[in-house]
């Protein structure tokens, strides 16, 4: 290869024995060895964060098992070119080859058309398809195509996994072994890295270029010179994720938001995955915002889909726009506060009778059974509404939602106290304001 091409591509494993870290389904013996060095492979979903080597073990997978490979970015690939690829593979078998391999990156990325254009061509044999994925599949994928495919989990890279890599990298690449390279330290590079391989790679490759003379002996201040960036102390795996994470939810319901968009530029800059913020902002917009101003989840939900679409770097402003107004929200936890204490009270009552008048009665028996007898259709009533009881009769009359006090939550006691009396009695001041 060139020396153009970058370190992380010109030292990528092509074998087994080369590749570093997921010892839980590659080490001596473990299930996904066993398959791949057997040559009896099934279809599979990669499922990790960036950088931890899915790429590369699909193609080492397709190397040893000597395959045709075909890869495809979810990106940027369509129904149509999948069928071109299911047409080439289906010629290469009568060929005489094994079927093919299909590599999917980023499978998530992928609508239900996309997904179903695989399901026959799976199910078939014609190709063993290979998805990645830095998304939980069991939400990104379509039951069908799950069903057909085993899932294998890649858990982020250790420390000592990123140094082995560092140290392969630097022995065995035919221009940085024409060098002298000591790692004297590595705590910025792994810091730079983020836990990502690639990046990793990429960083050592700058400051190996950044220094002048024979010898090069690398130390943090070395890597912080060479990456002219200071580094973030910003561990996406350790004490400082969660703290940083609390900090900008507290932030935003502290209605701050200054403060939250400086801990929202912490996380960015420390290469924090943009998804799980959104995920965060999602939870938010319903804990600490809830009825309030309900437009607050739907705003985070489309955030979170925008953010996915999009990505980095632009996604950064999506996550501000929303970050921002949920700080600038008026706040409510009462339906959070709510399911909790009806979780309480259920976890000590679940095995209590659902009332009679309650029941569904589909059948003859039921309804001589008294199902549904008493129940009363509140629209055919005046308001849409007549006092009824939906609890058992053990905790009739407990109540788990108070309004909070704030506008909108004020209109919905005024409409309670109207409809269920002495119940919603409480608030009575609280409501004029």
């Amino acid at each position: 290869m060139s020396i153009s091409t970058p370190l992380a591509e010109r030292v990528r494993p092509t074998k087994l024995d080369e590749y570093i870290g997921q010892e839980h389904i590659l080490g001596p013996d473990k299930p996904l060895r066993r398959l791949i060095e057997e040559g009896v492979i099934p279809s599979m979903i990669l499922w990790g964060p960036p950088g931890v080597g899915k790429t590369t073990l699909a193609r080492i997978i397709s190397n040893t098992l000597e395959r045709p490979f075909f890869t495809l970015s979810a990106t940027d690939a369509g129904v149509k070119q999948v069928r071109e690829v299911i047409q080439k593979a289906e010629k290469s078998q009568f060929l005489g080859t094994q079927n093919a391999v299909l590599f999917i990156d980023e499978i998530h990325r992928f609508n239900k058309s996309q997904q179903d254009s695989l399901l026959k061509a799976v199910e078939q044999g014609v190709i063993t398809l290979i998805g990645a994925t830095t998304e939980n599949p069991s939400f990104e994928l379509n039951a069908a195509l799950l069903s057909r495919c085993e899932v294998y989990t890649l858990n982020n890279l250790e420390a000592e996994d990123l140094i082995r890599i560092l140290e392969q990298a630097i022995e065995g690449d035919e221009y940085l072994k024409k060098k002298t390279i000591e790692l004297k330290e590595t705590g910025n590079l792994l810091l730079a890295s983020g836990g990502d391989a690639r990046r990793l790679l990429n960083s050592l490759e700058m400051v190996v270029n950044n220094s002048s003379g024979g010898d090069i002996v690398i130390t943090d201040d070395l890597v912080e010179d060479s990456l002219q960036k200071r580094m973030l102390r910003y561990d996406k795996q350790g004490e400082q994720h969660y703290d940083i994470i609390s900090a900008f939810i507290k932030s935003i319901r502290g209605s701050d938001p200054n403060a939250a968009v400086y801990w929202l530029a912490r996380m960015i800059e420390g290469g924090e995955d943009p998804v799980f913020i959104a995920r965060r902002l999602l939870i938010s917009a319903s804990e600490d915002i809830g009825n309030a101003n309900p437009t607050a989840l739907v705003l985070a939900t489309n955030g979170m889909e925008a953010v996915r679409a999009i990505g980095y770097p632009e996604c950064r402003i999506i996550l501000s726009q929303v970050t921002v107004y949920l700080a600038c929200s008026p706040k409510s936890n009462a339906s959070y506060a709510a399911i909790n204490q009806a979780m309480e009270v259920a976890g000590t009552t679940g095995d209590l009778e659902v009332p009679l008048a309650l029941r569904n009665a589909p059948t003859k028996l039921m309804k001589d059974l008294a199902y549904g007898k008493g129940y009363k259709y509140s629209h055919n009533f005046p308001g849409n509404f007549v006092q009824q009881d939906f609890l058992p009769e053990e905790i009739k009359g407990k109540k788990f939602y108070e309004p909070g006090n704030n506008p909108r939550e004020m209109e919905f006691l005024k409409r309670l106290r109207k409809w269920w009396k002495g119940l919603y009695s409480y608030g009575e001041d609280n409501s004029n304001n």
